[in-house]
């Protein structure tokens, strides 16, 4: 394995950048033996503008009359071969394969100062742009998306996480295939549209998380791609690994981790968004192969991992407050795990022992096949010592992709989900807002949004009308999760309980709390059966009324529910399940009902 190569001094001015004397190009292209800055402003004529090279292999030219708004490549001689870039830094294109944009730092942010929520008070909010509103002909746009982040709002959502934002090839995309890593998809409204929408979003109290692909780029309209001319055994050049360690999922197009030309570039990505788009946090996409080739643990890359653990460093310290989250899937505590005990560093990460145990159990037909020990142990699930390390969900992108459907589609296939669908889906909504962990739902799923993730099929806001009451479920549920009441603090606290476990009956019930007592105790029952179960008898943890707070089997919400006689109950001094005191409830088949104590 080589070692991590640093450039021999700190990179600055790569990219284009304005000034009053104009605007200062530069480039990393160490193998080429002539660089010249070619656009709108010199009539495109390779003469006009040539780069001055450095020592480390950037080469500069500064043009006096580029400015803000002009189109510009870098036209590139290496031997015989003579051809034209975009830039990689370019903040803006005018499409995948055209022309770099010179882009104005004038947009006014009007005193942003925004601070998000801590993780344990976090419900996100998975948003794809080119689908989440769209309007007329073309994708949705950051415009677009802006207009309903007062529905996000209302429903109690406080963060969301966009997925992949960078320029991609055509305009439809899941955003996975990132064609130009620093310049913000163009028809999704370009670098000023993230700007207004992160902007709006903060206005709202809604944290902005960005979803970015280090673990390859590309493949297609790849520009990076034998950037400077050179490279070997026909792979990709110098911004990726050319040899063992290139292949990928997505092609031969894992980045060079262990170049510190490229490492810089990776980490001035991620500042990036952080910086000049006032993101709140990152979401890395699987970073699994980031640090390992084809995904087999054994076969590992440690400069990978290092980068990891340096952008999260850096943002810890620069940027206090802001979140990172690791798409990783392999059971891996040492990726939320500070550095000094040889961990990634990230904050939280997508919990794929939570999210496969629970769909399991909402999505099988057969009752006695559910298994109360699996889902048991998705809520007990933590990585470390903090149980806020995990991001939690039944549905995301990849959830309801590929093959997999949204979970009321998994249930029932038909247009409109009938009665098991529905119970069951909110009873696995209900299991995610009590669990310890970040919540997080898939756009479209608060209103049973069907079929499967497609980058060409838009969310259909007149399922938010027909299901307003599945809505307002949701809406419950996340101002339950938040204490906007009073009365449970502990859903935002460290502590669970499992304390009944009735895998015959198919009856769960558990403890969340942060200190303990009135207003801080919560306990949550769920039935995973056919059958209404009345006089139950389970374990409180103190004396007194419990008051039901939320009863998702309630016809409020949907007239295919049962409406069952569920209702407050008061604990008497006799104990079960291991507590001081019990009490009889009543509760519908596959729901939830949730109950604390009046301060």
């Amino acid at each position: 394995m080589s070692a991590v190569v640093m450039p021999s001094r700190e990179v600055v001015g790569l990219g284009a950048t304005s000034s009053e004397s104009g605007v200062t190009f530069g480039v990393w292209a160490p193998n080429a033996d002539s660089v010249a800055v070619v656009g709108s402003f010199n009539n495109w004529d390779v003469n006009a503008n040539p780069c001055q090279r450095d020592a480390s292999g950037n080469w500069v030219a500064h043009v006096a009359e580029a400015k803000a708004g002009d189109h510009y490549k870098f036209a590139i001689a290496n031997g015989s071969q003579k051809f034209t870039r975009i830039d990689p830094r370019a903040r803006e294109v005018t499409n995948s394969v055209g022309d770099g944009v010179i882009v104005a730092n004038d947009f006014d942010w009007q005193g942003d100062s925004f601070t998000m929520p801590g993780w344990n008070e976090l419900v996100v909010y998975e948003m794809h742009i080119g689908t989440f509103n769209k309007q007329g002909e073309g994708v949705g746009t950051f415009e677009s998306a802006i207009q309903r982040l007062p529905y996000l709002r209302d429903l109690g959502i406080n963060a969301v996480e966009l997925m992949p934002l960078a320029e991609f090839a055509g305009d439809y995309s899941w955003g996975y295939n990132p064609a130009h890593p620093f310049a913000i998809e163009t028809a999704y409204g370009g670098p000023a549209g993230l700007k207004h929408f992160v902007r709006e979003a903060h206005r709202l109290g809604i944290a902005v998380i960005v979803d970015v692909v280090y673990n390859h780029f590309g493949p297609s309209d790849l520009n990076l791609w034998q950037f400077d001319g050179w490279s070997e055994s026909g792979k990709g050049g110098i911004y990726f690994y050319n040899d063992w360690r290139s292949p990928t999922p997505w092609g031969d197009t894992r980045p060079d981790y262990g170049r510190g030309e490229v490492r810089q570039y990776i980490f001035d990505n991620a500042m990036m968004w952080l910086e000049d788009y006032h993101a709140d946090g990152l979401r890395y996409d699987m970073t699994l192969y980031m640090r390992s080739v084809d995904g087999d643990e054994s076969n590992q890359i440690p400069e990978g991992f290092s980068l990891a653990q340096w952008i999260n460093r850096e943002i810890n310290q620069r940027f206090p407050g802001k979140i990172t989250i690791a798409e990783d899937l392999r059971n891996n505590s040492h990726m939320t795990l500070d550095e000094q005990h040889g961990g990634a560093h990230f904050s939280a990460q997508w919990d794929a022992q939570f999210v496969h145990p629970i769909r399991k159990a909402i999505i099988e037909i057969e009752d006695a096949n559910r298994s109360l020990a699996e889902v048991t142990n998705s809520i007990l699930h933590k990585y470390n010592v903090d149980a806020f390390e995990r991001v939690i969900y039944t549905e995301s992108h990849d959830e309801v992709a590929n093959g997999k459907q949204r979970v009321v589609s998994e249930i029932d296939q038909r247009e409109e989900p009938g009665r098991y669908a529905i119970k069951r889906s909110t009873l696995g909504a209900a299991v995610m807002f009590t669990a310890p962990g970040i919540p997080m739902l898939l756009q479209g799923q608060e209103f049973l949004r069907d079929k499967w993730f497609d980058d060409g099929r838009p969310i259909d806001w007149q399922r938010a009308e027909r299901y307003a009451g599945i809505v307002q479920l949701y809406r419950d549920l996340i101002a339950i999760r938040l204490n906007h009441s009073g009365q449970s603090k502990g859903l935002s606290g460290q502590h669970v309980h499992v304390f009944h476990v009735n895998d015959t009956d198919k009856l769960l019930a558990m403890r969340r709390w942060e200190d303990g007592g009135v207003g801080d105790d919560v306990v949550a029952v769920f039935n995973f059966a056919e059958g209404r179960k009345e006089d139950y008898r389970i374990g409180l943890p103190s004396g007194g009324t419990w008051k039901l707070r939320f009863n998702s089997d309630s016809t409020v919400y949907d007239s295919q529910l049962d409406s069952t006689d569920s209702r407050d109950i008061v604990a008497q001094e006799e104990s079960r399940d291991g507590l001081s005191h019990s009490a009889a409830l009543t509760i519908g088949a596959y729901s939830c009902l949730i109950y604390s104590q009046d301060v």
